[in-house]
């Protein structure tokens, strides 16, 4: 189903434009004379400890406000940043990082309301089931026909009252999405799985995405335009010797680049490698399985050369703990493939693995999660969130012995309750990080490093990582 008739008559989101709700928190002397490393032989960090490597500063912390649900992801554009609540979403200016100032909230329930912006519109994704497309939504079996979940666009061109202005329903939601950005259109491949046969918009087989085109001068007429199949024979059907590997019934994230007209697929059982020449029809080019390790192939990032990429596995579903000497270093862990061979015949070549290096406690939920790159000159280097093992900086320039340069995390958020929580995002944009912590917020750190300093040259008017930038 493409526009709603009804749109315009639905309840508006609901914006709360700041100041409003506590200030931000900047990280004072005595606060960091508290921080401290992690004892030599592996200790666990206190509850909500803060501990951080030496190269490494926490400028800012900015705790919830009127949204109360789940943080996710994260958005940038000039200087401000676009952060994700399954609530929905909040606007913060970011022109002094090391004190955030909260622009607007926006009230629009839905789960994951993953993020992002182009010109003057944004793109949230609804991957629960809902009563209406609406803001004023209430949730409603995906039993239900006349159940909603999928693509919402705001306009944002004030930034205090943002505008819903179009939505379009898509095959089992939006539980993340991509956008090819064009001068007229923006493409949005919008990725989503679980189908069930109960489920009269989300029935097997599910074996691709939602391509969803958007004029730039009329939002108002977004619509599906296509349906593209990448696994015609099913996709990895899993194994019922482990269980918690995952088979393949759609895709969970996409990452596109379109300088090279290329994007990475993380699809459950699957990673593949599209052409998207035709931003349209999206191709599959290549496609990989790890069924030694990999449990759930959840996000992608291209080195900045596009001759890498990085895969994340999120063992456990980013609900357990998996940052332990049980599970080891290979599960639970990015996988790092290099890209050989030209045109069609490219190939994904695994290279190596990369787990943080620090255990955590069974209390915390940790696994490989969302993160970008740090456009460090010559060298590939990214940030990444790892709930509740915090935010990790490393170097993958050698794809099979990549290697941890700084840290940021905090201690378990209860020491006898395996607790939901941590960095959902952390990603670099313009000489700083911005994590968004599911619990505590919005944190703003820094990293002071000779192998990191070249990439504070870099200044983008955008970003959002799942659309990889052309750093040249």
């Amino acid at each position: 189903m493409g526009l709603l008739a009804s749109l315009l008559a639905a309840a508006p989101a609901a914006a709360t434009p700041g100041p409003g709700g506590p200030a931000p928190h900047p990280v004072t002397r005595d606060e960091a004379a508290r921080v401290r490393a992690p004892v030599a032989d592996g200790g666990i960090p206190g509850v909500d400890e803060v501990v951080h490597s030496d190269n490494v500063r926490h400028l800012a912390n900015v705790p919830k406000q009127a949204l109360q649900g789940t943080n996710s992801d994260l958005a940038f554009q000039g200087h401000y940043a676009f952060a994700g609540n399954y609530d929905g979403f909040v606007i913060y200016d970011i022109s002094d990082p090391r004190a955030p100032k909260t622009v607007s909230q926006v009230l629009c329930p839905g789960s994951q309301n993953d993020v992002s912006v182009s010109g003057n519109l944004l793109f949230l994704s609804t991957d629960s089931s809902r009563s209406d497309d609406s803001c004023a939504s209430t949730t409603q079996p995906a039993t239900e026909k006349s159940s909603w979940e999928g693509m919402k666009i705001f306009d944002i061109t004030d930034k205090r009252e943002p505008r819903y202005v179009a939505a379009v329903e898509t095959a089992c939601g939006s539980h993340t999405h991509t956008l090819v950005p064009g001068r007229d259109d923006v493409y949005v491949y919008v990725s989503s799985y679980a189908p069930s046969p109960d489920f009269p918009d989300c029935r097997p087989p599910h074996d691709g995405i939602s391509v969803v085109k958007v004029p730039r001068r009329a939002p108002e007429q977004a619509a599906v335009t296509d349906f593209p199949v990448f696994f015609p024979d099913g996709g990895n059907p899993g194994d019922p010797a482990k269980p918690d590997m995952v088979p393949t019934s759609g895709c969970h994230d996409l990452t596109s680049f379109p300088r090279l007209k290329l994007a990475a697929g993380a699809c459950m059982g699957d990673g593949v490698l599209l052409d998207i020449s035709d931003p349209a029809r999206p191709r599959v080019i290549d496609r990989v399985e790890d069924t030694a390790n990999f449990s759930f192939w959840h996000s992608a990032t291209f080195n900045q050369r596009g001759d890498k990429v990085v895969f994340t596995d999120e063992l456990g579903g980013g609900g357990a703990a998996t940052c332990d000497a049980q599970t080891g270093p290979d599960r639970g862990a990015d996988g790092i493939y290099d890209i050989v061979g030209r045109g069609d015949g490219r190939r994904l070549v695994f290279r190596g693995y990369y787990k943080i290096p620090r255990y955590q406690a069974a209390t915390e939920n940790c696994v490989a999660h969302n993160g970008s790159l740090i456009p460090v000159r010559g060298r590939d280097v990214m940030v990444q969130a790892w709930y509740q093992g915090g935010v990790s900086v490393w170097d993958f320039t050698d794809s099979a012995r990549p290697r941890e340069i700084g840290y940021f995390e905090r201690g378990p958020l209860s020491a006898d309750t395996l607790t939901g929580g941590g960095s959902w995002s952390a990603y670099y944009y313009n000489g700083y990080i911005y994590s968004n912590d599911i619990r505590k917020g919005l944190d703003v750190l820094r990293i002071d490093d000779r192998r990191t300093d070249s990439a504070a040259a870099v200044r983008l008017r955008e970003l959002n990582v799942q659309t990889q930038p052309d750093y040249r």
